[in-house]
């Protein structure tokens, strides 16, 4: 499969890859130089996530939860880790946001520990409301054990929040997010970490960071110059004695083929789709 990745990607100006861990398995995995692999996070509309005008009280921290509460998210490890942060720091309060099978160990977590005062059970929160929610907090917490890509992270980042998170699916840089083990006792120092920081966090300049890192990227991956057909052939050749040759032969046909289509249908023959403005 790798030689596969290696023939796919050894005619390309740049890769995109959604997070520093997806970024570090396609170099590793295609021979790629890694000048020529940027980290564009998914899509996040940096207009509508960005932090409130008025950042809230430092008295109460407030960790917000925005997940599936499903085992992929491992919400069994909030069951753990929420009692013990509410009992060591009384001036903590939890906002919960999400639905699944573990609610219900959640709603028990919070009947037995008697943190009705403590933690705040939102259920399913709609996309339009993520944002109201996230910046009523000051930390965002991810305890999901697998994830290439979180996208809750740069959304709550976008929005101010510091984040603690387990390792998974790298995409902010070390002063924005706290990294844990998916245990329970590393999660709490984690938090306690988080917490320690806070006063050094500014929110508006944690949102233009992300905005200015992702048009930057945006910029590099565009100025891409043209390229000989035997300066492209090179790169296939490059992937091995045999399947290198095998790559050639299949880059000559599809570059063939290409041009007999461009003989039956040239160019400007083809109509090319308006570019129409949908914002209002």
């Amino acid at each position: 499969m790798n030689k596969v990745l290696q023939f796919t990607l050894a005619d390309i100006d740049q890769a995109i890859c959604v997070s520093h861990m997806s970024k570090e398995n396609t170099v590793l995995r295609s021979g790629l130089a890694p000048g020529k692999v940027f980290m564009i996070p998914n899509a996040v509309d940096i207009a509508m996530f960005k932090p409130a005008s008025v950042r809230p009280s430092a008295d109460v921290v407030r960790i917000v939860v925005i997940s599936r509460l499903v085992y992929q998210k491992d919400a069994d490890l909030l069951v753990e880790v929420i009692p013990e942060v509410c009992r060591l720091y009384p001036n903590v309060r939890f906002v919960v946001g999400g639905d699944g099978p573990k609610h219900v160990r959640l709603e028990e977590m919070r009947e037995k520990h008697s943190l009705q005062d403590s933690v705040e059970m939102l259920g399913a929160v709609p996309h339009s409301r993520v944002r109201s929610v996230l910046v009523t907090g000051h930390v965002f917490l991810n305890s999901s054990l697998t994830e290439a890509f979180c996208i809750a992270i740069l959304e709550a980042a976008s929005c101010g929040l510091l984040t603690v998170s387990t390792r998974v699916g790298g995409v902010l840089p070390d002063d924005m997010v706290v990294l844990a083990e998916p245990d329970p006792d590393d999660m709490v120092r984690a938090i306690e970490k988080a917490i320690s920081i806070l006063p050094s966090i500014n929110p508006e300049e944690m949102h233009n960071r992300l905005a200015r890192c992702s048009q930057k990227n945006r910029d590099c991956v565009l100025k891409c110059s043209n390229r000989s057909l035997l300066e492209r052939l090179s790169r296939f050749l490059s992937c091995g004695a045999w399947a290198g040759k095998v790559f050639c032969m299949v880059m000559i046909i599809d570059y063939l083929l290409w041009r007999l289509l461009q003989l039956l249908q040239p160019d400007d023959d083809i109509e090319e789709a308006p570019n129409i403005n949908f914002r209002h």
